[in-house]
């Protein structure tokens, strides 16, 4: 009895300090977490975001770690993202609607808001409960459009001629180059790849936004460009509403107007003190730390072309390149690093150089005998970039994906009719029986065609080799290789991959196959961040420039960028720079990139 008694106090005292405890009581206030998502989403983290602070520049896995946020917290009751100045492709788009699918499992309501409607956009809109548009906004489903140009006669007309050579009839990427239009092989290969996106974007809409027949019917019709009235009345949104109304809308929805945009994982903000000079000077002359603390996965980015040598952050059309020997020597110190325990490759690439693809192929198969290494494919794992995923122990993919290219394509642009236009005369010297094999004014004879030829069906043999021993008896290289294109659902079909699972999806999942719990081990990318000397540093060839008006220029790029449009941009821009690889390499491994889809 007297042990009773004395417990009662004690009981009274842990309900007080649970009710008045200042964390535990604003748990209990309902929140709308609310994430701005304004601009493009890179894919890695910036190279001086140690510096400038994680929030400088977000990743599409710190979006989604704020997005999840939402679906763990016990105080936040609803989600709004707010689009500004949205960029993103399809494979970052599944990987968003995922996230927020979650929230949506977890009993949350998620409301999409941007004042302009787009495919990708609507696509978003599939995974929220509720689509509010700008009152005065447009909404534009016009359907899946692409672009592919072939420059064999604008080439012709100034004294140009592409000499290519490429190993798979389904290929395509010598054509923009050396045909005028479109071969038969290469149409079956994009008509394919095409239809399944369109089939794909069609499904996902369909069902996130419970159209019916008829309703999908109006909205091909009818959809391609739609004010607000038109845009409610199809189903695609279903409010409009002014900007500064959202709080107001949401809060009415919610049943509550309190806002919490933290909702990023830990270590938010940061970045330079302004305010300090000596602080300044400090952080900008210190060396930033890349090592592991505890129980890490590694995160290897193999993003934009494929190239010998080192990374480059900004290359001759700007973009960054992917290099041999920067990779190989960031997987050496992941294999040597104990508290590293799997490896994530992260690939978007149309591919590149042969050797630099084989080269980080050979550094990931020594990373696979010590830690399993799995692949997540974004937009593109194409040729070279495909070469590189079958290094790994499993491959996933978006559904969306655009996956193969399993071909070799090589050849040089012969210049001598363009020099002949300007009277510039050229005198060729060539000792050695191969000396003038790389000649600019003479395209090949047939000996050295053939000789061309033999140099990449022996790489053609070594890829589908590397495939093979990757893929095993899952895939048939007579229905996969030759330069075929898949979307990431042909290609678990086929066997080139492996399954279905965005980029957080895979990491979690080899987490998991390793014993790591959440919450137990780190995510670390490699190569690691830059000092601010070393950014410097790989800029400087930029920065001594003799013109502006030079080629590769920031004057000429961006008038390139002008004509074809920011959306193509990037595709047109690693397509050139892959190109470019010919000034060194007889032969590529590289997809068509520059497929324009509108």
């Amino acid at each position: 009895m007297f042990a009773g008694r004395r417990t009662l106090p004690v009981v009274l005292i842990a309900i007080l300090t649970l009710a008045f405890h200042p964390a535990l009581s604003r748990a209990q206030e309902k929140r709308i977490g609310w994430i701005v998502i304004d601009g493009p989403i890179a894919e890695r983290p910036d190279p001086l975001a140690w510096l400038m602070g994680p929030d400088a520049s977000p990743t599409l896995r710190r979006v989604t770690a704020s997005i999840d946020a939402a679906a763990t917290r016990p105080d936040v009751s609803a989600l709004v993202l707010h689009l500004k100045e949205f960029e993103s492709d399809l494979s970052q788009v599944l990987a968003l609607g995922a996230a927020m699918d979650r929230v949506r499992a977890a009993g949350r309501t998620v409301h999409l808001f941007s004042e302009n409607y787009g495919p990708m956009e609507l696509l978003l809109g599939a995974s929220a409960d509720e689509v509010v548009m700008q009152r005065g906004g447009m909404v534009s489903f016009p359907g899946l459009y692409s672009e592919e140009m072939y420059l064999a006669d604008t080439l012709r007309l100034v004294g140009l001629q592409a000499d290519m050579v490429q190993i798979g009839d389904y290929k395509g990427a010598a054509d923009p180059l050396a045909r005028n239009a479109a071969g038969p092989e290469w149409s079956a290969n994009i008509d394919a790849l095409l239809d399944d996106l369109w089939s794909q974007m069609g499904e996902r809409l369909r069902k996130g936004r419970r159209l019916s027949e008829s309703q999908w019917k109006q909205v091909l019709e009818r959809g391609w460009s739609a004010d607000a009235d038109l845009a409610i009345e199809l189903g695609l949104v279903d409010a409009a509403i002014d900007v500064v109304e959202l709080r107001d809308h949401v809060a009415a929805r919610a049943g509550t107007s309190r806002i919490t945009q933290n909702l990023g994982p830990e270590g938010s903000g940061g970045g330079l003190d302004l305010t300090n000079p000596f602080a300044v000077f400090s952080m900008l002359m210190q060396e930033p730390d890349h090592t592991p603390t505890r129980e890490t996965i590694a995160v290897i980015h193999i993003d934009g072309p494929i190239v010998d040598g080192e990374s480059t952050d900004a290359s001759l059309f700007g973009g960054s390149t992917v290099g041999s020997r920067t990779i190989r020597e960031a997987l050496y110190t992941i294999e040597k690093e104990d508290l590293v325990k799997g490896v994530i490759v992260r690939v978007d690439s149309p591919g590149g150089s042969a050797i630099a693809s084989e080269i980080i192929w050979q550094g990931l198969r020594r990373v696979a005998e010590k830690k399993p290494v799995f692949v997540s494919v974004g937009s593109m794992a194409a040729s070279g970039g495909y070469y590189i995923a079958v290094g790994g122990d499993r491959i996933f993919v978006d559904p969306a994906s655009i996956v193969g290219s399993i071909g070799v394509v090589g050849g040089k642009i012969v210049m001598g009719g363009l020099l002949d236009k300007i009277d510039l005369g050229v005198t060729p010297r060539a000792r050695g029986p191969r000396a003038a094999l790389m000649s600019s004014t003479e395209p090949w004879n047939e000996t050295e065609r053939a000789l061309v030829r033999a140099e990449m069906q022996t790489i053609y043999d070594l890829f589908t080799k590397r495939v093979k021993q990757g893929r095993g008896s899952r895939v048939d290289l007579a229905k996969i290789a030759e330069g075929r294109l898949f979307t990431g659902r042909q290609a678990i079909a086929n066997g080139m991959a492996d399954g279905i699972r965005d980029f957080d999806g895979t990491i979690d999942l080899l987490a998991s196959e390793i014993g790591l719990g959440e919450g137990e081990y780190d995510v670390m990318t490699w190569p690691g961040p830059r000092s601010l000397m070393e950014m410097l540093e790989s800029m400087m060839p930029m920065l001594k420039s003799p013109s502006l008006a030079a080629p590769g220029s920031p004057l000429r790029t961006e008038a390139v960028r002008a004509l074809v449009g920011e959306a193509a941009w990037e595709s047109v821009r690693d397509a050139l720079n892959a190109f470019m690889l010919l000034r060194d390499r007889r032969v590529l491994l590289i997809a068509p990139r520059a497929i324009i889809v509108k």
